[in-house]
């Protein structure tokens, strides 16, 4: 009961609600961001160049709570040069991921290294890797906003040209779309999409608010308007109820936003999984309807009857 108390308390609650107001709103627009990205993600093939990215954000924002600059700066300059260095050297797969293998653990290191040598307090250190709900002010709040307002105009300019690129870059590159170009836009809108993610949930799980809603969505449907739709929904109930439920428990953000985000997943994955099977069995009773190919059941009906003319 202990352990369980722990997790799940709400003494006080309303008070402490009001003191992560900020927190709350940061939460709902990190997951529009992350919703509308997530697709464009799962498409290119890239959940591993989050994860690349967030260990960089995390020595950047490491580095800056060392010397310390602003936390959130360090943060997107982190981001951005680990987006720039992938997208300008892993054009292809293969590179991209060789480059992410080599960045991650450099990054790690360096900002463990970094907060080792921080002598401030021990949650700011934890904060960065697993998540803070009281870490955000105004001045964050709304540099915060910003950078998702550039996010997701940029995403609106480029959703056509992007989404061709990412399904079928060899033939958008034959229609003449710049699919070079738009890789380098998007790793840098996903370097500062990642930077923003790492304040509220941590640079060790930001998979589960840039990529785990997208997956959860296309489970469901494939439509191009559905997808983010429902994936921004799952990511905003992901963020939002995990702050909430992480204020009465007391406890780091991640667990909560995590596993919000895997039970999201582990029903859509059930509905859709039933959807599939009611599908195959529609089309096997429609096969044992007709009573095989229509084409070839006409087919015999001519030769009949021009047998029996003849």
């Amino acid at each position: 009961m202990d352990v369980w108390s722990q997790v799940f308390s709400f003494q006080d609650y309303g008070e402490l609600l009001v003191l992560v107001q900020n927190s709350i709103w940061a939460g709902a627009v990190l997951g529009i961001v992350g919703g509308l990205i997530g697709p464009f993600v799962i498409a290119r093939n890239m959940p591993f160049a989050v994860h690349g990215i967030s260990e960089l954000s995390f020595a950047g924002a490491s580095a800056s709570l060392l010397l310390g600059v602003n936390v959130v700066t360090g943060s997107l300059v982190g981001s951005v040069i680990a987006a720039l260095l992938i997208g300008l050297l892993g054009s292809r797969a293969r590179e991209r991921n060789s480059i992410i293998a080599v960045l991650m653990p450099f990054g790690l290191g360096l900002g463990i290294l970094c907060l080792a040598l921080y002598k401030g307090r021990a949650a700011n250190k934890f904060g960065l890797l697993t998540g803070q709900i009281v870490s955000v002010d105004n001045p964050q709040l709304t540099f915060l906003v910003v950078i998702a307002a550039i996010v997701v105009a940029t995403l609106l300019v480029v959703w056509r040209p992007l989404m061709f690129s990412s399904v079928d870059p060899d033939v958008a590159a034959a229609a003449g779309i710049p699919v070079r170009t738009l890789a380098i836009v998007f790793m840098l809108v996903l370097g500062l999409a990642t930077a923003v993610s790492v304040q509220i949930v941590g640079a060790l799980l930001v998979l589960s608010l840039l990529v785990t809603p997208a997956a959860a969505a296309l489970r469901l449907t494939s439509h191009p308007v559905v997808v983010p739709v429902l994936s921004t929904v799952f990511a905003v109930t992901s963020v939002v109820g995990g702050i909430l439920l992480a204020l009465g428990g007391g406890l780091p953000i991640s667990p909560y936003v995590t596993t919000i985000s895997f039970a999201i997943w582990v029903v859509c994955r059930i509905v859709g999984a039933r959807k599939d099977r009611r599908g195959r069995d529609r089309v096997a009773g429609r096969e044992r309807d007709g009573g095989g190919d229509p084409g070839l059941q006409t087919g015999a009906g001519v030769d009949t009857k021009i047998g029996a003319s003849a």
